[in-house]
């Protein structure tokens, strides 16, 4: 028999041992792309008629979402069966020079081979005369990592630094990395990417570098502060903002890196160098993944649009990097479209902070409507510009025991930060002009500040006055007493302007030190009819609502000003104090608003915070005297205490009548 004859022989034996596999593989119109490809591959048939092994098989729609050309079968079968639950954490494909898969799990415990999920509730096994042999269907084709066409001589599994020194004779989309090659081995860091195991490389594309003196900066520190050691990460597999420990972490300098994702669907790296030194400064630096998921046989690389750790650009440069396709493009379109003004004024600034929208951020009606004001578009973005270098730690200083504000850009305006949880459990949020935003990346500093990425835009209402008091940490006191007292249901009307001046939470634990019995019973649900009472005196409801600016003009017409209340009618001056002392704990002094209720003097803590449907002021202290929670004529019986007497005196006049 002829060696033609012997392959026929084989390749039929193949068809008939491997029947069952090849049957689900043909039957399943799902799956056909991966058979076609199959069932013309010798190796693969051979493989299935004569040994064990595991076929990671993609959908039929995984192809149609893959860019490459050309698909390897062998990368997709290793010549084990293993099932989900004993594959290890990586194994050698059937490729030549065997390159590894890697198996991870997210943090739902979907198990990914490489960047490919397996589809837990498809897989097959079957068992041949002996030759266990598994199927697991995954939702992408997996993509090695191969020499471009005639780069015979180029390795087919290389480690990490291999592919540096030869990144241009592989298939990578053409993208240049000389730039850190040259100061990674001027560093002689060549180790770290040579190193044994399994770990997770970024690497800065040459484009990254436009800025001539940025690659001076990439020094051993730097190098060591783009890798991940011991972990691989796919992106499909990363769990979103979970900071890793970096080859850079010891006793004087410790860098975090972690990944996250857009709504978009772009993904992110970021460096966080906690701890810093006289080299490298603390700080969050975003670099984009230009080219993520390539597979080394020592870990994994994703290239990256700039490099991390580096902290070398002001916040002006920052935005204007971000202007093409950035994650605060949007935020700069809106800039430049107001005529690019306020960019002049954030340049000015010798040390500056910015709460930057997201680009989905800027996806609403209402913020559309507002963007055809430019008067109004300038007072809002002036809203997102602090003249201090503000982070997360500053911040937390200043939100010791109370909510932290800061004055902004904008005349007389303020935001208000809150911080909450420690470490990576941190949430961070701040509300500008009624809106209430949550920061979803914090601290990436530049030379001259900080930006804060957030989720909503400042000053644009979105919510009723009951999303505002529902949201907002400051008035949840008064959030709960009008929900228990049902005082709330009311205020989503979109049909009535409301004006209501809220104590904010301090302000009702000072009245705790001045009416202890009143305060307590405030709180009560058998007094809910005296909380909604005092409520209704706060609340201002009308055809319009009224800012402070309204109360002042009217105070200063009338002497008083009379506002519309549910049952009865509330009389206020309100008056501006030049010198006011905005909090006890502030540094600064402004003019603020006070109110003159009943010989008493509130300050006005927040003034004109917008919403949909009205306006909230947020005031030190209560419309409230202690009289307000006592009945006149002796002590108060609850509805629940009036109930039980009630009923125990028909079943006395019920047992006497039955006598």
């Amino acid at each position: 028999m002829n060696a033609a004859a012997l392959l026929l022989a084989l390749l039929c034996a193949a068809n008939a041992a491997a029947a069952d596999l090849a049957d689900k593989l043909r039957d399943d119109s799902e799956l056909s792309q991966f058979y076609s490809l199959l069932e013309s591959n010798q190796i693969a048939n051979s493989t299935l008629a004569l040994r064990s092994c595991t076929i990671f098989v993609p959908t039929n729609e995984a192809f149609q979402r893959y860019k490459s050309k050309t698909a390897h079968v062998l990368y997709h079968i290793t010549t084990e069966a293993y099932t989900q639950k004993t594959l290890p954490s990586t194994v050698p494909s059937d490729m030549s020079g065997n390159p590894p898969l890697y198996i991870t799990k997210n943090s739902n415990g979907d198990i990914f081979v490489n960047n490919a999920r397996i589809i837990p509730s498809l897989s097959v096994e079957t068992n041949n005369d002996g030759k266990r042999q598994i199927m697991h269907i995954i939702d992408e084709v997996l993509e090695p990592l191969t020499p471009k066409a005639g780069h015979s001589d180029t390795p087919r599994n290389p480690n990490a630094f291999k592919f540096l020194q030869q990144a241009e004779e592989f298939n990578v989309d053409n993208i240049g990395v000389r730039t850190y090659r040259t100061q990674l081995t001027m560093a002689k860091k060549e180790s770290v990417y040579e190193a044994a195991g399994f770990h997770t490389f970024l690497v800065p594309v040459d484009e990254g570098f436009k800025l001539t003196a940025r690659s001076s900066l990439v020094d051993a520190k730097v190098v060591d502060g783009h890798v991940i050691p011991n972990t691989v990460i796919f992106t499909a597999a990363a769990q979103h903002d979970d900071p890793k420990t970096s080859a850079a972490f010891e006793d004087l300098l410790k860098v975090t890196v972690s990944f996250f994702k857009q709504k978009n669907g772009k993904m992110y790296v970021k460096s966080n160098t906690i701890a810093g030194d006289a080299k490298h400064r603390e700080g969050v630096v975003l670099a984009e993944i230009v080219k993520a998921n390539i597979p080394v046989s020592n870990g994994v690389v994703h290239l990256i649009h700039r490099p991390l750790m580096i902290i070398d650009t002001t916040v002006t440069q920052f935005l204007q990097e971000n202007a093409e396709n950035g994650a605060l493009r949007k935020f700069y379109e809106v800039i430049m479209d107001n005529g690019g003004a306020v960019l002049d004024d954030i340049n000015s600034l010798s040390e500056v902070t910015i709460l930057a929208p997201s680009n989905e951020a800027w996806n609403s009606s209402n913020i559309n409507n507002v963007l055809r004001d430019r008067n109004k578009m300038r007072q809002i973005l002036n809203m997102h510009i602090i003249k201090d270098r503000l982070n997360v730690d500053k911040i937390r200083q200043k939100n010791a025991n109370l909510i932290a504000q800061v004055p902004t850009v904008n005349n007389n305006t303020f935001l208000y930060f809150n911080v909450r949880g420690e470490g990576t459990d941190t949430v961070v949020s701040v509300e500008g002009g009624g809106v209430n935003a949550t920061v979803i990346q914090a601290d990436v500093a530049q030379t001259n500040g900080f930006v804060h990425i957030i989720d909503h835009v400042l000053g644009v209402p979105y919510t009723t006055v009951l999303g505002k008091l529902e949201s907002d940490p400051m008035m949840s006191d008064t959030y709960k007493m009008g929900k228990f007292s049902h005082f709330n249901d009311q205020l989503n009307n979109t049909q009535r302007r409301f004006t209501y001046f809220v104590p904010r939470d301090k302000g009702w634990q000072k009245t705790e030190l001045d009416y202890p019995s009143a305060h307590k019973k405030l709180f009560m649900q058998d007094f809910a009819y005296h909380s909604k009472s005092i409520l209704e005196r706060h609340l201002a409801i009308s055809d319009k609502e009224y800012t402070m600016k309204d109360l002042v003009k009217l105070s200063h017409e009338s002497g008083s000003v009379v506002l519309p209340t549910f049952r009865d009618s509330l009389s206020i001056r309100v008056e501006e104090e030049a010198g006011h002392l905005h909090d006890e704990y502030a540094s600064h002094e402004w003019t603020g608003y006070v109110i003159i209720w009943n010989y008493k003097k509130i300050n006005v803590y927040r003034p004109d915070v917008e919403c949909t449907n009205g306006i909230i002021h947020v005031i030190d202290y209560p419309l409230l005297e202690e009289k307000d929670v006592v009945v006149a004529g002796g002590s108060y019986l609850p509805e629940s205490s009036i109930c039980i007497i009630l009923a125990n005196l028909i079943m006395i006049t019920v047992a006497r009548f039955l006598n």
